[in-house]
């Protein structure tokens, strides 16, 4: 690093930096001015004295001023270096410097940590904006070869388009996710209206795959926020559907003895053992998605952390060829709100 600093500006630096010690040491020569004088000290004495005293005191300020600049320098050229590393700091010499130390290396570990998160979000972001930008392609494609048949009304048609709403819907909620605490608006909402909402929007998809539905009565109201609990729940039947054979079919209902847990029940492949523990995390997608190859490991993933939010819990059990099991419990709907 380059330094601009001329001599004289860093000797006058030095003596501002130690101004005090330079009044102390002239009011000391005052005051034994003034007792030589009242004891009428020979004069070639005191003159012989105060000689010797400034001789010392010059060497003294040469190597003080010395260790200043010495100083100086490693702090300067370490300023290229301090964002990585603190070893290029020059050791502390007192008490003061030490606790200048030790409150850099603070800043500089939590700094680090700041940096570190912030690129594993970044990293995430991007891995997921890759991803989608995939899967959005294959809807596209598939819509301009049914464009190009002449076909434009056809079921399929409409099918891609309804893809392409989902992965869209589902990019703008995992970019609002990270803000989600201020989006919250909770209220008493009924269970089987919430339900229903969801259920409506995949119609299509059940008639196009001639999937059965068996929505039972569901009582009773859950304090949440209608958005968000809708949007998981879009995403669980998005999953059942995706999963569930033609013929098949799904079922919403109470689990028994409870007006607090909700259970959707699909007749689809079910989840290997292997994977259960793992399917709530960011990116997975287990044995079924690889086999699928259109699954983005984000659905799970948004439904736990929007759940968590809401203060309600999410569990999922499975068989393989025998369905899945997702069981939703509103069970902390007194939660109080401010």
């Amino acid at each position: 690093m380059k330094h601009d600093e001329s001599g004289l500006k860093l000797f006058c630096a030095y003596l501002r930096y130690r101004l005090k010690s330079i009044v102390a040491l002239n009011c000391f020569l005052l005051i034994f001015l003034v007792v030589y004088l009242l004891y009428r000290v020979d004069p070639e004495a005191y003159l012989y004295a105060a000689l010797l005293t400034l001789v010392v005191i010059a060497a003294i300020v040469w190597y003080d001023f010395w260790k200043y600049r010495k100083k100086h320098l490693l702090l300067r050229d370490a300023l290229g270096s301090i964002t990585v590393t603190l070893d290029r700091l020059p050791e502390p010499g007192h008490l003061i410097e030490r606790d200048y130390r030790e409150l850099l290396e603070l800043l500089h570990r939590e700094r680090a940590e700041i940096v570190s998160q912030s690129d594993g979000r970044l990293s995430e972001m991007v891995d997921y904006y890759t991803l989608w930008a995939h899967q959005i392609k294959t809807p596209i494609s598939a819509m301009r070869l049914l464009l190009q048949s002449g076909d434009g009304s056809s079921p399929e048609l409409e099918q891609e388009l309804f893809k392409i709403e989902q992965y869209v819907e589902m990019v703008l909620q995992y970019l609002r996710l990270e803000s989600l605490s201020g989006d919250l608006r909770l209220e008493g909402r009924p269970l089987d209206e919430l339900v229903r909402q969801a259920v409506k929007k995949y119609s299509v998809v059940f008639i196009h795959k001639k999937i059965s539905l068996r929505l039972e009565e569901l009582p009773g109201r859950v304090l949440t926020d209608e958005k968000w609990i809708v949007f998981v729940l879009e995403q669980l039947l998005s999953n059942a559907l995706k999963y569930t054979p033609p013929g098949g079919s799904i079922s919403l209902r109470m689990a028994p003895g409870t007006r607090k847990t909700l259970i959707l029940e699909d007749t689809g492949i079910g989840i290997q053992p292997e994977d259960l523990p793992r399917i709530f995390e960011r990116g997975f997608t287990g044995y079924n998605g690889r086999m699928d190859k259109k699954s983005t490991g984000i659905g799970l993933y948004l439904c736990r952390e929007i759940l968590g939010k809401l203060g309600h819990t999410i569990r999922i059990s499975s068989e393989p060829g025998s369905g899945t099991r997702v069981f939703l419990d509103f069970s902390r709907e007194e939660i109080e709100i401010e």
